[in-house]
């Protein structure tokens, strides 16, 4: 199973939580690299796009607070791992989501930089899920 690793400007957008036309406007203004597909249409990728979100989450601090058992959905944007466990960072729009987990999970998910993956909360656990949209069949 391979998961999505590259973005349409819109999902980029909708994962950053800004306009299409802003993400445009990133990527005309050297701030974000896009590549044209075989339609002509800009396409992210994930790695780059989730170096992007995590330096617009380094500039703008923390973001704001939330109640129990929300859901985030974001990029994540960092996976550190050792023999047992795995810290998982997830960019949803401003907020910034920490995740510490089983190795065995994380490998299981497919978690690494640049997958669209799911964060609910609720009291001080967080689970991370991977959208089934987001799985693609294995060439």
């Amino acid at each position: 199973m391979r998961l999505v690793t590259t973005f349409r400007i819109s999902e980029a957008a909708a994962l950053l939580g800004v306009s299409s036309d802003t993400v445009r406007r990133w990527v005309d203004a050297g701030r974000l690299t896009a590549e044209r597909d075989e339609h002509g249409h800009r396409r992210v990728d994930g790695a780059d796009l989730a170096a992007f979100a995590r330096a617009q989450i380094d500039t703008a601090g923390d973001g704001g607070r939330s109640s129990a058992r929300n859901r985030f959905r974001g990029i994540v944007t960092e996976v550190l791992k050792d023999a047992v466990m795995a810290q998982v960072e997830i960019a949803a729009g401003p907020f910034r989501v920490v995740s510490l987990m089983s190795r065995q999970a994380a490998d299981e998910l497919g978690l690494e930089v640049g997958v669209v993956a799911v964060a609910v909360i609720k009291s001080t656990n967080v689970v991370v899920e991977i959208p089934d949209h987001a799985r693609v069949a294995s060439p």
